[in-house]
């Protein structure tokens, strides 16, 4: 019992603190500022690199380009309004919607299922 109140004694004990300079405040924020660097280039600059070429595929937008909207309406462009920003979408021959430039999602691409023989 003696022999372990001397252990536990010793392991209480604080071992002598060295006085020396202060860290940098810029080594101690290091490890923050490169998971920010990290982010930046992960997650916002392919971001940003996506929004403008989106961005400028609807600035391409002409008529009867065949595209598809945000909600997955498919249709061609039968008129453009510059100053409103909208599109008038034909669905169908006697269907035409209108939708805001920014609800078109691309330029529609039909999907084709190769077979393999």
């Amino acid at each position: 019992m003696n022999n372990l109140l001397t252990t536990l004694s010793l392991f209480a004990q604080e071992a002598p603190v060295k006085e020396g300079p202060a860290p940098s405040p810029i080594l101690q924020f290091l490890p923050l500022i490169a998971i920010v660097i990290f982010f930046y280039f992960i997650m916002f600059r392919p971001q940003q690199k996506e929004r403008a070429k989106r961005e400028a595929a609807l600035g391409q937008l002409k008529k009867n380009d065949r595209v598809v909207t945000i909600g997955g309406i498919i249709g061609t462009i039968a008129n453009i309004a510059e100053q409103e920003q909208e599109v008038t979408l034909k669905i169908d021959d006697n269907t035409k919607i209108k939708v805001r430039r920014s609800a078109v999602q691309g330029l529609y691409q039909a999907e084709t299922k190769e077979t393999t023989s």
